[in-house]
């Protein structure tokens, strides 16, 4: 068996779900700079966020608990702790490809962004919600596909 930690920054994601929502907000044509304001997030939206990090945190959990051999915790915070990251040991088959280790957590760090833009749209850009949240189940669905592969054997030919 193998094993591969993967680890998502927490504060990288949130500074990725402010420039998302940021982009999204400047883009609108209707509503102009209120619709701006309405949906981009600042630090003190960060608190809200804490929440939707927790679930993405679980879902995430949720999806490869075949392969974990520990996670860190994430008990339910009373404020913004940027320094708990997720961090993931997995165990996987001796046939893994660790050529996708990378991969697979480049995909989990953007499954952990569209998965909080996809539920903070659900309050501020309804109408982006649902594309948003479809786009995080792919990406996730990604993820496992990485950590199922299994590299082809290589035959060694008898001298």
């Amino acid at each position: 068996m193998i094993e591969i930690t993967l680890t998502v920054n927490k504060a990288n994601v949130y500074n990725e779900v402010e420039k998302t929502t940021s982009y999204t907000g400047e883009k609108l044509e209707e509503g102009g700079q209120a619709a701006y304001d309405r949906i981009r997030t600042t630090d003190s939206d960060r608190e809200m966020l804490e929440r939707f990090w927790t679930e993405a945190c679980n879902a995430a959990t949720e999806r490869m608990k075949r392969f974990v051999l520990s996670v860190t915790s994430y008990p339910e915070s009373h404020g913004v702790e940027l320094y708990r990251n997720y961090e993931v040991r997995l165990e996987l088959s001796s046939s893994f490809d660790t050529a996708l280790t990378q991969s697979a957590q480049t995909s989990l760090y953007s499954f952990f962004v569209t998965f909080i833009v996809a539920r903070w749209f659900k309050l501020a850009n309804k109408e982006e919600a649902d594309s948003y949240a479809a786009d995080a189940a792919a990406l996730m669905d990604d993820v496992m596909r990485k950590l199922f592969y299994k590299k082809k054997p290589t035959r060694v030919i008898p001298s």
